[in-house]
């Protein structure tokens, strides 16, 4: 499963140190949770499976131009954001080693 936050107009995308919007996602429910109590704004957390995500959300955000946070923490949520081909490719690492 991947975790997202999102309200009733969808997920909230980030501007990057670079300009380029990210959109976050986490690997559990509780990382989520923390995001959304710290946007606030009657965000919600939703779960997402795995093969939904690649299959689906990545080559959207990619055809959109943007890249993909991953587990943000911390009091301002920030962390690593990849372009969706970085996170496929690091997704098919990571399941070849296990």
């Amino acid at each position: 499963m991947v975790w997202l936050v999102r309200d009733d107009d969808g997920s909230p995308t980030h501007l990057t140190a670079d300009g380029t919007r990210s959109l976050p996602f986490w690997s559990t429910s509780p990382r989520a949770r923390r995001a959304a109590k710290i946007w606030g704004h009657g965000l919600r957390v939703e779960s997402m499976p795995l093969d939904t995500w690649c299959d689906c959300v990545l080559p959207d955000a990619a055809r959109d131009g943007l890249v993909i946070g991953i587990n943000w923490s911390g009091p301002r949520l920030v962390g690593w954001s990849f372009t969706p081909n970085e996170v496929l490719n690091r997704l098919s690492a990571a399941h070849t080693v296990t």
